[in-house]
């Protein structure tokens, strides 16, 4: 089998660029969207429809591409997710946007897990560390991307092509992949695992549901909360019995066996948990501590994600180069342990420049782990379950970050409610949720108000930066297990 040529990756990481983006590019264009179609009390279901259909369908997508073909399911998947778009664009109610946007969804979670499993068998790991490092970079500048190409579409042209602006890209991915990547190979006859199917849909379902609700729509100890957790639990134990008997599972045993994959895994879900939660709680400080506007925001997070995408371009070169691999994910507990605690110093009264300089330690820190877990996750598995392999580290990624957001926001909440309660007793508890004031509505609160709200976001993402440390320290922990296993200089087998 020919090595692939540059434009054939350029089709894969295409498909990457479709997925990331479409999972930032809608926030800001979601106020538009239900002013015109109305449905103010389901909004937040345009969003989270599209992330629970991604995250259950991840793992199926890699499992059948190991059964069926990548190169063809990767191919559906990017179907899919186009037919999705444009239902998406053509919406008429609340309903149809939420439905198309499910569909789209479905889609979407072949796209990642799609092109991971086609690099893993067109490249041997000793040469897919460019590449991979090349996703790292796309997966930060969709972050900052997205939301600001959805305000500029919906600005200028409508909020529809925030969805048609994915056709021209995936037809393009489309063609590229389908006529410059050449897969060979027969495939025996398959057993799909319904019931592991079922049990992990079930499982991860209510593990996002958890995510996306406690602390928001619900308390932690809530009944709902309590309920999805004893759903969650018992799913995923099932599941597990189930993959233990099953002649071709979603997600075979076999592959925890390795050692090194397993803790590939765990450096996948901590990242996913940090990234997101350092993503997302930070403009918060930026917009009502330093009256920042959400673009704005969003750019001084820019040393953050140049901190990731320079150290994962410089791993995929030198491990490339010939260089070893496992001290680059010690050497990234360690620094983003260091980078969130040093955000620890950021005060009601930093400067501007310096908050956001702060945030490029922390950066370069996540970097280093995301790169070898990737690595380390396409040289752990074998050919036959590269599909399998590239499912299960995006899903604990994707889980991470939703738990990791949902946990720390609830501790972002207790010790801003605590902090507004301390310093204007009652009435700071109308402020608590923070959930009506806006940077806009804040400048129009008396001084003191404005100072203690100002004082609980910060004491807020201090608390933030202390579970985001807890977090990567683990991950260093973790890390130090990892054995340095000379990297497969043959590509995978044929599809």
């Amino acid at each position: 089998m020919a090595p692939p040529s540059r434009l054939a990756i350029l089709g894969l990481l295409l498909g990457i660029i479709l997925a990331t983006l479409d999972g930032t590019i809608v926030g800001t264009a979601l106020p538009t969207i239900v002013g015109d179609l109305g449905g103010l009390g389901h909004f937040s279901w345009v969003v989270t429809a599209y992330l629970l259909t991604t995250a259950v369908s991840t793992p199926i997508w890699g499992k059948a591409g190991d059964l069926y073909g990548r190169k063809g399911s990767y191919l559906t998947s990017i179907a899919v997710f186009l037919v999705g778009s444009v239902l998406c664009g053509l919406a008429q109610d609340m309903g149809q946007l939420i439905a198309f946007r499910a569909l789209q969804g479905l889609g979407a979670g072949g796209l990642f897990v799609g092109a991971l499993s086609l690099l893993g068998t067109l490249l041997p790991p000793a040469q897919a560390g460019r590449s991979q490092s090349m996703i790292g970079v796309l997966l930060p500048v969709a972050m900052i991307g997205g939301p600001l190409l959805g305000g500029f579409l919906t600005d200028q042209l409508d909020w529809r092509w925030v969805f048609y602006v994915n056709v021209p890209v995936g037809a393009a991915a489309l063609l590229i992949v389908g006529l410059c990547i050449r897969l060979r190979g027969e495939r025996g006859p398959a057993r799909i695992d319904f019931l592991g199917a079922a049990l992990l849909t079930a499982g991860v379902l209510a593990l996002t549901l958890i995510g996306t609700w406690a602390g928001a729509a619900y308390d932690w100890l809530s009944p709902q909360i309590a309920g999805l957790a004893a759903l969650s639990v018992g799913a995923l134990g099932w599941f597990v019995r189930v993959e233990r008997r099953a002649p071709e599972p979603i997600i075979p045993p076999r592959l925890f066996r390795d050692r090194n994959f397993t803790l590939a895994q765990v450096l996948s879900f901590l990242v996913g948990a940090a990234m997101l939660a350092a993503a997302s709680y930070l403009p918060q400080y930026m917009q009502f501590v330093r009256g920042m506007s959400s673009t704005e925001s969003g750019l001084l997070l820019l040393p953050l994600m140049l901190g990731m995408m320079g150290a994962q371009l410089f791993i995929g070169r030198a491990v490339a180069g010939g260089g070893g691999y496992r001290g680059y994910p010690i050497a990234g507990g360690a620094v983003a342990t260091a980078g969130a605690l040093a955000l620890l110093m950021v005060g009601a009264d930093t400067a501007t420049a310096v908050a956001s300089a702060l945030t490029l330690v922390l950066g370069l820190g996540l970097g280093c782990l995301m790169q070898p877990a990737m690595l380390i996750t396409m040289n752990s598995a074998e050919p036959r379950d590269m599909g399998a392999a590239s499912g299960t580290t995006t899903l604990l990624r994707t889980i991470g970050g939703s738990l990791g957001v949902a946990v720390l926001g609830s501790v972002y909440t207790g010790r801003m409610a605590a902090t507004l309660t301390d310093r204007l007793g009652r009435g700071g508890e109308r402020l608590a949720g923070g959930h009506e004031v806006t940077p806009a509505v804040l400048l129009g609160l008396p001084d003191g108000v404005r100072d203690a709200f100002r004082a609980g976001v910060t004491g807020g993402l201090h608390s933030v930066m202390i579970g985001t440390a807890a977090l990567c320290a683990v991950a260093f922990a973790a890390a130090w297990l990892i054995r340095e296993v000379p990297l497969r200089t043959a590509p995978g087998a044929a599809d």
